[in-house]
C-alpha cells in the first residue's frame, strides 16, 4: 500500500497557508523551532482531508492554534479523525499562544513526555554484560 498524496490543491492550499502565518502560529512555530527541533514540527500538515497547524510525524502529535470560530462539534469531529491517524492533538487559544508561550512550552513538553515516557538514551557501553571490551558478539 503506498503513502497517501493529498491533491495539488490541497498542497498549493497549505503552502499558501505556511507563507501567511497568523501572528500566533509565528509564536508557536518559534517555541516547537527552539525548544523541540529534535522532534522535527511541520507547519501547516494535511492530514486526512484537514490541514493542521503543526505535526510531528515522529512523535504522533498534532498542535492546533485555535480562534474564536473554534471549539465546536466540528473541532471534536476533526480532532477524532486525526486521533483515529495515530496522532494525539493538542489545542491552544490564540491568546496562549501570544501571551503565554511558556506555558504552552511547558505543555507541550509534558504531551510529548506522556506520548513517550521513556525515551531511548545513548549507548552507554557495559549493558548486561558489565565490561563491554570482553564482548564481541
Amino acid at each position: 500500500m503506498g503513502q497517501y498524496r493529498p491533491p495539488e490543491w490541497f498542497t498549493a492550499r497549505a503552502r499558501r497557508l505556511r507563507n501567511n502565518p497568523t501572528d500566533a502560529e509565528s509564536a508557536i512555530w518559534y517555541v516547537l523551532r527552539e525548544n523541540f527541533p529534535e522532534e522535527r514540527f511541520r507547519r501547516q500538515v494535511p492530514i486526512r482531508s484537514f490541514i493542521v497547524d503543526f505535526a510531528s510525524h515522529r512523535s504522533r502529535i498534532v498542535i492546533e492554534i485555535d480562534g474564536g470560530q473554534h471549539g465546536g462539534k466540528s473541532d471534536l469531529e476533526r480532532t477524532a479523525l486525526i486521533e483515529a491517524e495515530g496522532y494525539r492533538v493538542i489545542r491552544f487559544w490564540n491568546n496562549d499562544a501570544l501571551g503565554n508561550p511558556e506555558r504552552v512550552a511547558t505543555a507541550i513538553a509534558g504531551a510529548l513526555h506522556e506520548h513517550h515516557p521513556h525515551p531511548t538514551l545513548p549507548h552507554q557501553g557495559g549493558g548486561i554484560h558489565g565490561d563491554n571490551s570482553k564482548w564481541h558478539g
